[in-house]
């Protein structure tokens, strides 16, 4: 299947020099677009957040998408590579007409796949040792991670529910169907009971 991909970032612009400059493109290859889908939508957010999250999540080997040029995929290069990395995966094909880029299973596209995942891996590594080194320095300066031993947490899984289960009990509802009826087990609900609602009110 060949996949034609559009996407614009504003009302305002228009799909159709798009959709032109493929066609174009595909009559030179002598190939023809099984598959439009045009999305309005910012190139910043998250491809599962798109359209294209669904349809990259649907190619399958020897599958072809083409789309007019690389930004069209992402706006940061790291989203592109990692789009690109999926379909080099996949044994996917990416093809554009501006950068004249084709993604496919020669010596090259396999280079450039070992770049991305060498990317990936560094860009990981960085984020980790750069939240190493700031809680290292919050400690540095005495400040408490976490919470303090000893000291239960503020919320559980039944805070905020407190008055449904005091007007239940006082209907004559046993703890076990009480539990059943909030999805806790049983001992759970008591332990809250005991520790955060007062019956008395």
């Amino acid at each position: 299947m060949i996949y034609g991909y559009i996407r614009v970032s504003t009302d305002k612009q228009t799909v159709e020099n798009q959709r032109y400059e493929i066609n174009r493109f595909c009559e030179r290859e002598n190939v023809a677009i099984d598959i439009w889908l045009e999305e309005t939508t910012s190139g910043v957010k998250e491809p599962e957040k798109r359209k294209l999250g669904k349809l990259l999540a649907g190619l399958q080997k020897g599958d072809i998408l083409v789309c007019a040029e690389l930004s069209r995929l992402g706006r940061s290069l790291l989203m592109i590579m990692e789009i690109l990395n999926r379909c080099l995966k996949r044994e996917v094909q990416v093809w554009t007409i501006k950068d004249n880029y084709r993604l496919g299973a020669d010596i090259s596209s396999k280079v450039l796949a070992f770049a991305f995942a060498l990317t990936a891996e560094i860009e990981r590594n960085l984020v980790s040792q750069r939240t190493k080194e700031a809680l290292a320095r919050k400690r540095a300066e005495g400040i408490i991670l976490g919470r303090p031993i000893g000291r239960k947490s503020s919320r559980v899984k039944l805070t905020g529910r407190e008055d449904e289960i005091i007007r239940l009990i006082q209907r004559g509802y046993s703890q076990t169907r009480i539990a059943r009826r909030l999805k806790v087990h049983r001992l759970t609900l008591g332990k809250f009971l005991n520790e955060r609602v007062s019956l008395s009110h």
